[in-house]
């Protein structure tokens, strides 16, 4: 393996960590409530500090990997978020839960801004190498909702933090060794293109798109993904009863819906961009209105197809910096992205479980979802440049 597909194996894997890592605790607390005397609502909130640090640490983890070195911010997440886990997992009070979430939060928060920029650094074709980017990541919601259940039912909700901290300082170990072997940061350089000028205008109402799709296509996404082995959980009452089988059609759900990003990637390369964004967002807007009443099978059947949509949409954002921002505002655009995609996290959590809280059902949160996709809708008719950047001549991110 050349080393150039060594930096994307290990990208990947990061990139499946990091998802993974943010998600045990949403299945894990299906197992915590008996233990720690409170409900499913109060509980899920000890998780906004891991999702307020997610995001709002993005920008201080992008000025470090751009000042210091983006290969040495990697080696701090896979050790980092590995020793916060297995703390979190040996926490004997809800403060020190939080406390090791948060902490989680932090070290989760350096991914995005660091290793997207190195998988665009590198990539020949970035629609493509974002996307199976963006399918290892969403697999790892999908092995988090599936481990998580199944390692909570037999050993404990302990373990299943504990456990995957010990597998990420171990790859943490190994990509030390590959950094060494390595001929240091020569690879990126030496992929760098000559871009040509896009145009102010269009950088602008992209830079003005990118500020309203993550703030409220990322609720959707982090609300969705909070909360969706609770709403299978309680949608499924009646068919399954263990924690390990909800977790299970919860991974299925995320695992297929990965695979979408896979099919936009290639349709970024040739298709328009504006179309495909407002076919995924339709279909989205649709499922989550179909979702407020649906209960049983038919709950599956809609969360698979809202999953496919909300999961496609996320290489399109990307992709939308990579080819209208120019290069040198390019790697600060990623770093606000990150910040108020991800930094959202923490308000849907505080959504997520307080609407539940109150109405006992995730009805209004489907309902402000649907809304949240209108507007994002909205947004990308009026915003996304019509002409692709191939038109201008530009090239890959460097």
């Amino acid at each position: 393996m050349t080393h150039p597909k060594r930096n994307f194996l290990f990208l990947n894997i990061g990139h499946l960590l990091d998802h993974f890592f943010m998600l045990i605790f949403t299945t894990a607390v299906l197992t915590m409530e008996s233990e720690f005397a409170d409900s499913y609502g109060r509980l899920l909130l000890l998780t906004t500090w891991s999702f307020f640090f997610f995001g709002g640490a993005s920008l201080p983890a992008g000025w470090l990997g751009d000042k210091w070195s983006k290969k040495g911010m990697m080696l701090v997440f896979f050790i980092g978020i590995g020793a916060a886990s297995i703390f979190t997992g040996f926490s004997e009070t809800a403060r020190q839960v939080e406390i090791g979430l948060a902490l989680v939060g932090v070290f989760a928060a350096i991914y995005h801004p660091v290793g997207l920029a190195m998988v665009v650094a590198d990539a020949t074709r970035v629609g493509r190498s974002l996307a199976i980017n963006g399918v290892w990541g969403n697999m790892g919601v999908a092995l988090a909702a599936l481990t998580t259940g199944a390692i909570a039912e037999l050993y404990g909700w302990r373990a299943a933090f504990i456990l995957p901290g010990v597998v990420s300082i171990v790859i943490g170990v190994f990509y030390a060794l590959h950094l060494k072997s390595e001929n240091s940061d020569g690879i990126a350089a030496a992929k760098k293109k000559t871009m040509a000028a896009i145009p102010v205008t269009t950088q602008r109402r992209a830079f003005l798109f990118l500020i309203v799709a993550p703030l409220l296509g990322g609720l959707i996404f982090n609300a969705t993904t909070i909360s969706l082995p609770k709403i299978m959980d309680e949608r499924l009452s009646s068919l399954f009863e263990g924690t390990s089988e909800i977790g299970m059609i919860t991974a299925i759900v995320f695992g297929c819906a990965a695979m979408a990003q896979l099919v936009v990637g290639e349709l970024l390369d040739r298709y328009s961009t504006k179309k495909i964004y407002v076919f995924l967002l339709v279909s989205q807007l649709a499922m989550c209105i179909l979702a407020i009443s649906a209960v049983g099978w038919n709950s599956v059947f809609i969360a698979l197809p809202l999953m496919l949509a909300t999961f496609g949409i996320i290489p399109v954002n990307d992709w939308i910096v990579a080819h209208f921002i120019s290069s040198e505002y390019r790697s600060r655009v990623y770093a606000v992205k990150s910040v108020l995609a991800l930094g959202i996290g923490a308000i849907a959590v505080q959504v997520s479980g307080r609407l539940h809280e109150t109405t006992g059902s995730f009805e209004a949160l489907f309902m402000l979802m649907a809304g949240c996709a209108a507007a994002v809708l909205v947004a990308a008719v009026i915003l996304i440049p019509t002409r692709r950047s191939a038109e201008h001549g530009t090239a890959a991110a460097e």
